[in-house]
């Protein structure tokens, strides 16, 4: 998506011989006009090499009628692909053209935790006016990306993809190689959005059920209202704010990703958003998942999975002639991105309506099997569960009987008539070393909606700052995380790659940074602290960890 310090209407540049021509003199990359990674269309190259140069700045973002600020890298919203190969050593300068603080943090990359960037936890952050050069080796291959960890600036444009290239020479398989951002862009400033939240946390809902709506008895309904939530809370922000974007395109953008009958194509799904899960389907064409995080995983086929924040899946789809449509909906049904994948340019799928709203259930309040309503009032707000320094004015729910949701497919996919990806399904494609875990950790994911305050254990991230989450140096850790809210929460630890406890064997484990806790449920990785010093473990939700659900995790003593 072209930004620009003029507001520019993506359909009036996009359309007409002069409206391109327009379109071409701006800082387009070429990897978000659906250009393949080895085929790219017109338009500036991704960077790459071992001295890359992002500047920050600025800017007005428009697409579909909405206009307003943005957070620029390198002159476009999303900022530029970085590419760069396993094995290089590569030193990142990075210059702040804000009148704030500034960062970048590289998702899911294995970096000294000095070059992690995060404000306050590893790094000071990028003053104004300064150039900051973030230098490290590169140990892995796989899609990633990097946004912003300084305040919401990652709502406003700050964020980017990032493709490490195998040594093996394994990514050069495949015909043609897309990477899908998928984001979302809002009119409002984040603050004004996170003020919205503040005041009242079903500001931007405009499914909430009504008195009359026949789907809920009526003393169900009571008792909804009287814990003061709404069974159709499944999003914070929502599509009456949100443009939902491929690759910084809007739907109306008709953004194409081409390919010829018989190829195989690579696309890599990458979850850019500040607060939005989207549930991903090519209708009629069937979806190899081959990765997930970056990491390699065996090969399991699927019609639709859902991809929380800060995920990533590559796919690979061999797709039969004609025009198919990429849907990216959002989880509340509020809103959709979409693309099309046709061998025709100009050749158009058909786009699928929204699908009927998401109602939860008594399984995502932490019910699961209870049938009667009684006495629930008292039982979700039992607070022994919780450490004795937790805030209880920062919780107003504790899960009563949660259970392990690792093969919930995510909300509003449970009934589909089609292959939905489970976390159940994954695989590690090479075996892990077998290793049994030598401590176990139960750690509270917390909040009050009315108040809108979020955090683990009870203690938002302001007041543990000097308590971090404590790990020995290459200690095996089984972590369990009870998510005693009726939100998806993705958990992302920095610095590390953990595994899945899905069902699969001991060696068989995937590894992800990033986990989807389902609501009222549970969800356990097992954690080598292999990599020593100080990493942020948060929500990926933004407004969900700028609100407290952040802590800091410490691997010590170095090693030798």
């Amino acid at each position: 998506m072209t930004i620009s310090r003029l507001s520019i209407p993506r359909r009036s540049f996009l359309s007409g011989s002069v409206a391109l021509a327009a379109a071409s003199a701006l800082t387009v990359p070429a990897w978000a006009r659906g250009g393949s990674l080895r085929h790219a269309v017109k338009g500036p190259p991704e960077l790459s090499g071992e001295d890359i140069n992002l500047t920050i700045d600025r800017a007005h973002f428009s697409t579909g009628g909405r206009s307003g600020h943005a957070v620029a890298i390198n002159g476009s919203v999303p900022g530029p692909l970085v590419r760069l190969r396993e094995g290089q050593d590569v030193r990142l300068h990075v210059t702040n053209n804000l009148d704030e603080d500034s960062s970048i943090h590289w998702h899911g990359l294995l970096v000294p935790f000095q070059f992690d960037g995060v404000p306050g936890v590893s790094f000071p952050g990028i003053r104004p006016g300064e150039t900051f050069t973030y230098e490290f080796p590169i140990r892995q291959s796989g899609t990633y990306w990097w946004h912003s960890h300084s305040g919401l600036q990652e709502q406003a444009g700050h964020y980017g993809p990032l493709v490490i290239e195998a040594a093996d020479g394994s990514d050069a398989q495949y015909d043609r190689d897309y990477v899908v951002l998928l984001s979302e862009f809002t009119p409002l400033h984040p603050h004004e959005v996170m003020r919205k939240l503040k005041v009242g946390e079903h500001y931007f809902n405009r499914q909430m059920q009504t008195a009359t709506n026949g789907e809920m008895s009526g003393e169900m309904r009571r008792e909804w209202a009287k814990m003061r939530m709404n069974p159709r809370d499944i999003s914070d922000v929502t599509g009456s704010t949100y443009t939902f974007l491929m690759n910084g395109h809007g739907p109306a953008d008709d953004l194409e990703y081409l390919f010829k009958p018989g190829e195989r194509v690579r696309l890599r799904f990458i979850n850019g958003s500040a607060m939005t899960f989207f549930n991903v389907r090519i209708p009629g064409v069937e979806m190899k998942v081959i990765q997930v995080d970056g990491q390699d995983v065996r090969d399991v086929a699927v019609d639709e999975f859902q991809i929380a924040t800060a995920e990533t899946y590559d796919v690979v789809v061999e797709p039969k002639a004609g025009a198919h449509t990429i849907v990216a909906e959002a989880m509340d049904r509020s809103g959709m991105g979409v693309a099309t994948l046709t061998d025709t340019p100009g050749r158009k799928g058909l786009v699928p309506p929204l699908r009927e709203p998401v109602t939860l259930t008594m399984a995502d309040m932490g019910m699961a099997g209870m049938d009667e309503m009684e006495g629930m009032d008292h039982s979700m707000r039992d607070m022994s569960k919780l450490p004795p320094d937790a805030e209880p004015a920062g919780v107003d729910m504790v899960s009563p009987m949660p259970v392990d949701r690792m093969d919930f497919p995510g909300l509003g996919l449970d009934k589909v008539d089609h292959r939905v990806l489970r976390y159940t399904d994954l695989r590690a494609k090479k075996p892990n070393p077998r290793r049994k875990p030598t401590r176990r950790m139960e750690i509270h994911l917390t909040g009050n909606m009315e108040r809108y305050m979020w955090s683990f254990d009870g203690k938002r991230f302001t007041a543990v700052t000097d308590d971090p989450i404590r790990f020995a140096y290459d200690e095996r850790v089984r972590v369990t995380l009870v998510n005693d809210t009726m939100m998806a929460h993705p958990i992302h630890l920095h610095g590390h790659f953990f595994e899945l406890v899905n069902g699969a064997g001991a060696t068989d484990q995937p590894l992800k940074h990033t986990m989807v806790v389902q609501p009222g449920g549970k969800a356990t990785f097992d954690l080598t602290a292999n990599e020593p010093g100080d990493w942020a473990f948060h929500c990926h939700l933004l407004y969900h960890m700028h609100a407290g659900m952040m802590q800091v995790v410490t691997v010590r003593p170095f090693p030798a």
